[in-house]
């Protein structure tokens, strides 16, 4: 099949290479224009476009697809795009973390007579977590499952009917990176399978979702990552989690804001309870802190500038500088 290929991070590139790898022909591929990364701010190209360049697939990086923008340039751009689809011969658009919204004239484009239209690889059971961040959300919640949804796109916000879903378990040792693995796989896998569907002329079962329980995966705030000690373990944990690996949960320790990357629920402690953020001593496998009625063991820490380290390591450098020794909020 031919197909238009529309997404920027990893996540999307996984999918993108198993759709090439599954002999389908990428004649078109959008991306997310280059954004300065890394220590030299230096501009970056998406995993999506440079996986298209190493294969020789044509890439075009609108700012945005609606060409009713104010922004002179921004609307030549969307114009661009949408005379270039118009243009370009495919059976089906597959959109996957792409970051920019599909107004519905680009919908209508990929739904035009022999065509099958726009599906979308979202990694969350919908309508749980329609949205940005629906790994990190799903975590930070505590959620014990999650999933994959193949969905028909339409124009709202992760709306659309359902064509395959597949459900994944989330670990109490599972993080946003962990679980995005996972995701990534299994949303590439399936995606072929519909594909595939596609190609052998069968056809596929739309479910449409559910009106209840509904919620939304906001995106991910810098602002969200400051560690409230003063919460349950078992909230704490679940953000330390959820925010790894970005934008990493954070906590001050001595006028410096240190981070925190694993952490652990550990059983009741035979111990004197100390106040929230306090450092209790070594675990099994990390660090005991107080949180507000309970304990959490901290695994892996960061010191400003410095790689990420397990956390005995780290309390073992501290110790004695000053007791107790106890994690306090950053300076506003």
């Amino acid at each position: 099949m031919k197909i238009v290929f529309a997404g920027t991070p990893e996540f999307a590139a996984q999918a993108m290479r198993a759709i090439y790898d599954a002999g389908h022909h990428i004649v078109l591929a959008l991306t997310q224009p280059d954004r300065p990364a890394g220590r030299g701010m230096h501009l970056q190209a998406s995993p999506v476009k440079q996986f298209a360049i190493e294969k020789k697939i044509p890439v075009i990086q609108p700012e945005t697809l609606r060409r009713t923008s104010s922004d002179s340039h921004k609307k030549a751009q969307a114009e661009e795009a949408y005379q270039r689809l118009i243009q370009t011969d495919f059976d089906a658009m597959v959109v996957v973390a792409y970051g920019l919204i599909l107004p519905q004239e680009i919908l209508d484009i990929s739904e035009r007579p022999g065509r099958h239209g726009s599906f979308n690889i979202h990694a969350s059971l919908l309508p749980r977590w329609r949205g940005a961040a629906p790994i990190q959300r799903a975590v930070e919640a505590g959620d014990q499952k999650t999933g994959v949804c193949i969905m028909q796109m339409d124009a709202g916000l992760d709306t659309g009917s359902t064509v395959l879903i597949d459900v994944v378990e989330i670990t109490t040792s599972d993080t946003s990176a962990t679980l995005h693995d996972k995701l990534a796989a299994l949303g590439a896998k399936l995606i072929v399978n519909v594909l595939a569907q596609l190609d052998s002329g069968q056809t596929l079962t739309h479910t449409p979702q559910s009106a209840e329980n509904i919620t939304y995966a906001e995106k991910i705030l810098k602002s969200e990552a400051e560690i409230d000690w003063s919460l349950e373990a078992k909230t704490i944990d679940a953000q330390i989690r959820a925010f790894n690996p970005f934008p990493g949960s954070t906590s001050g320790f001595e006028g410096q804001t240190i981070k925190l990357w694993n952490s652990s629920l550990c059983p009741k402690l035979d111990h004197k309870k100390g106040k929230p953020g306090e450092v209790l001593g070594f675990g099994e496998r990390g660090i005991f802190v107080q949180c507000g009625a309970d304990v959490i063991e901290v695994l892996e820490v960061q010191k400003p500038g410095g790689k990420r380290i397990d956390a005995k390591t780290w309390l073992q450098t501290v110790e004695g500088t000053k007791q107790p020794i106890c994690f306090e909020a950053l300076p506003k």
